[in-house]
Parts: structure tokens; C-alpha cells; sequence
């Protein structure tokens, strides 16, 4: 198919809902490594990893050379039999979870999978049905995924979910009570306890949260807060889930999950994107007792899968072996140096939060009203196209920069994406600017 062969087909067959960066559609053709090309060979620096996906870089050769092997001899049986490539990699996870403390998996083929999973979990270890989530919160595309999230434009159709309310997040940037941190003394944390004991009948199935939001624009909170939150949930008889599909496998940098970075132990994670960099994978992991607590028999046809778990534990053991996770936190490190040399630079860039190689850029049209950019946004993204790199887009408003490249990226990498992303912003701020090449 031609180019715009694809680009037709797309428009006249798929649903108008699964929408496309750009004004024109980018067509990728191929990826290897850090690098993504066009159908029209155009090459560029992947640094949105297909939404924090690629954890080990593009068509990784020692992991496809494990999931090579694998399809050619064992390709799919379903949860009904027992196969060396699932029972492999739960066995591996349960050696890596915090504190070790969740050693039962799940095995299913997303993230909105997994958070399905979870709830259910979490509703028949307690016996209540009452779930407490986020403000700016995105769990996924299912009808409970999307009753979880709390942004108006992921929760499509009839999306009401009877038992799930939503608690003010930790957005310290935009902070609900026009507060600064520190000396807010975490208020919006206080909230959660306050949310259960409002809007609950005071026994609660669960919390769940992203450590840090992603399609929010990557909303980072302070240090207090899930300790904080953690010991309300416990108190109100509630499960900690902690929904790692876009903060798991090393990306905060130093620790496999994020929400280890707050010193805080969930009763189950869930997870998907990066563990199989790029195979389909999700993944609910919980402590046994919670995990036994779901009777009776149940099936994912797909899940746990003989490939795409091969691919999973090749994915983790690859990040073990190169050490990606001390990665993540070093060069992450240096590409918020040079993100923050940007701010200095560019008076559009009103905040910059993240952690390890989950890193954002909030755009305002001025820093003392905050007004979001979100034209200036698109067109920063145009520009990034022209630049040649790939980048994401979020936040409420739309007006937030994702930066989630691989973890094996280099310094080097990062210097060459900060003089790409000085170039676009520069287009953005004058318009018959030359692009950088």
C-alpha cells in the first residue's frame, strides 16, 4: 500500500474515534533502536517510545531473538494449559515486586485489562464495592476504565459507574486550593480521607492511582503524599492499587516501580505498555491472599500468552542485564537539565515535572495566569514533526509536552533531542523560522 493508500484506508475504515497526530497523518514504516521512519524515509528521534512502550528501544535484537524462537515453537495454547514462558515470567515478577510482598499474577492483554482485573480483586477481597480514584486520572478505554478516569474527553457514551468517586490529586502546579507546596502542608492528600468519609459508606473496596498521571500531562506529587493517602486507604479498610502501566519497569529510574519512589506498599500493581516493549501484555500482580480472594474460574483467552510473555521476560531481563533502571535515573537526570535550560529559554514553558525518563513540559501562553497553550501546543508538535522528533501530548488543556524515550537512550541522544526541541520551539515563537537539520 502507498502512503496514501494507508492514510485512505484508515479514514474509511476505522472508527473515527481512533484519531491520528498531526494535521496529516505520520505514516511509520519501520523503527530499529532510538529511531522511527516514515513511509517517506524521513528518520526520527523516537522520543515518546508509542506512548511510553518502548522500553528497550525498537526491534530490541536480544529480545526479538527470544520471541523469535518462541513463535516458532510454541504460538499459543490460552490459560487452559500450562506453558514454561508464563509460569517463567510470573515466577521473575514475584522476585521483583516491593518488598516481595506480591507474588500472584494475573495475565491479560492491556492495561485497561489489568485495572478491570484489579477492581474486581480488590471488591471480592473486601467485600465492599466502593473504589476511590483521581481528578485528571486515566485508567482506560473499558466502560470501568473509563468511570475510573476523571478527564471529560477519555470518558466516551455512558460512562456512569455506580461506586467509584473521585478525590483531588496532588497537581502542584495547578493546585486546587491555590496553595504552594510546601507549605501547603499537602492538603490535597488530606482530601482522599475526606472523599471516603463523604462520599463512601466508609468502607472501601480500593484507591487506585497512577504514581505519577500520565495522560494528565505526567503529574508528579510530592513526597508526603501516597504515604499520606496510603494510611487513609488502610484505615477505611481499602486495597492500594497502583497502576503502573506507564510508571513500571524502571522508568522512574533506580527502582522497577514507581510508586516505590514514595516508599509506599500497594497491595497489587498493574501494568502493560513497556513490559513487553511493544507486545501486547498486561499484568495484575497481588499479594496471595488478596489474589486467593478471587473464587471460582475465570479465563483470558490471550493472556499470558506463550510470545508475548517470552517477550516480557526478555524485556525484564534486558533491563536487569544493561542496568536501564540506573539509566533512567542518570540520564534522566541530564535530560531535565537541559529541559530546564529550555524553561530559561523559552517563556512558554511554564512548568517542568516528571522523574527518571517520564518527563513533561506544561505550556502557557503567560506564567503568572498559567492560561493553558493549547494552540501553541499543536503547533509545537507540527514543528517537533518538522524537527524530526516524536514527542507526546497531554494534559487536560492539551497543552502538556510527554517525553518518554527508551531507556537505553544516551546523553548523546539527549543532546541531539534538546537542539531539535530548542529549534521547534523557536519555529513556534517565529513562525518562518528555518527548521533544524
Amino acid at each position: 500500500m502507498t502512503k496514501e493508500d494507508i492514510i485512505l484506508a484508515n479514514r474509511d475504515h476505522l472508527f473515527p474515534s481512533v484519531f491520528h497526530y498531526y494535521k496529516e497523518p505520520l505514516v511509520v514504516s519501520h523503527a530499529k533502536d532510538q529511531y522511527v521512519w516514515d513511509a517517506d524515509g524521513n528518520q526520527y528521534l523516537d522520543f515518546f517510545g508509542g506512548i511510553v512502550t518502548i522500553s528497550v528501544g525498537h526491534c530490541n535484537e536480544e529480545v526479538n531473538k527470544k520471541l523469535h524462537a518462541q513463535i516458532d515453537r510454541l504460538q499459543h495454547v490460552s490459560t487452559v494449559f500450562a506453558n514454561e514462558p508464563q509460569a517463567a515470567l510470573a515466577k521473575k515478577l514475584a522476585q521483583i515486586t516491593p518488598g516481595g510482598k506480591l507474588t500472584k499474577s494475573f495475565f491479560t492483554n492491556s492495561g485497561t485489562e489489568a485495572n478491570e482485573t484489579a477492581i474486581l480483586t480488590a471488591r471480592c477481597y473486601t467485600g465492599s464495592t466502593e473504589i476511590v480514584a483521581l481528578r485528571y486520572a486515566y485508567h482506560g478505554r473499558s466502560s470501568l476504565a473509563m468511570g475510573l478516569t476523571a478527564q471529560s474527553s477519555w470518558r466516551l457514551g455512558p460512562v456512569t459507574q455506580a461506586g467509584i468517586v473521585h478525590a483531588v490529586n496532588a497537581y502542584c502546579y495547578r493546585c486546587p486550593y491555590g496553595l504552594s507546596y510546601p507549605s501547603c502542608e499537602v492538603k490535597c492528600a488530606q482530601d482522599v480521607e475526606e472523599v471516603i468519609r463523604t462520599t463512601t459508606s466508609g468502607r472501601i473496596a480500593g484507591f487506585i492511582a497512577e504514581p505519577i498521571q500520565g495522560v494528565g500531562g505526567f503529574i508528579t506529587p510530592p513526597k508526603e503524599y501516597f504515604p499520606i493517602v496510603a494510611d487513609a486507604v488502610k484505615k477505611y479498610g481499602g486495597l492500594f492499587i497502583s497502576d503502573e502501566v506507564q510508571t513500571g519497569w524502571g522508568r522512574t529510574g533506580g527502582k522497577w516501580f514507581g510508586i516505590e519512589q514514595w516508599g509506599v506498599q500497594p497491595d497489587i500493581i498493574t501494568s502493560a505498555k513497556g513490559l513487553a516493549n511493544g507486545a501486547p501484555i498486561g499484568l495484575t500482580i497481588a499479594r496471595p491472599e488478596v489474589a486467593d480472594s478471587l473464587k471460582g474460574a475465570t479465563i483470558s483467552t490471550f493472556g499470558g500468552n506463550p510470545i508475548t510473555t517470552t517477550a516480557a521476560k526478555a524485556v525484564i531481563d534486558f533491563i536487569e542485564d544493561h542496568k536501564l533502571s540506573i539509566n533512567a535515573a542518570e540520564v534522566g537526570a541530564y535530560l531535565r537539565d537541559k529541559l530546564m535550560e529550555l524553561k530559561e529559554k523559552h517563556p512558554i514553558i511554564g512548568d517542568v515535572r516528571g522523574m527518571g525518563l517520564l518527563q513533561a513540559l506544561e505550556l502557557v501562553e503567560d506564567r503568572e495566569t498559567k492560561k493553558p497553550a493549547t494552540a501553541q501546543t499543536a503547533a509545537l508538535l507540527e514543528a517537533s514533526r518538522e524537527n524530526r522528533i516524536l514527542i507526546g501530548k497531554g494534559g487536560f488543556a492539551g497543552n502538556v509536552l510527554r517525553i518518554s524515550p527508551p531507556l537505553n537512550i544516551s546523553k548523546t541522544d539527549v543532546d541531539e533531542f534538546a537542539r531539535r526541541l530548542d529549534a521547534s520551539f523557536a519555529k513556534v515563537s517565529t513562525p518562518h523560522a528555518v527548521a533544524y537539520t
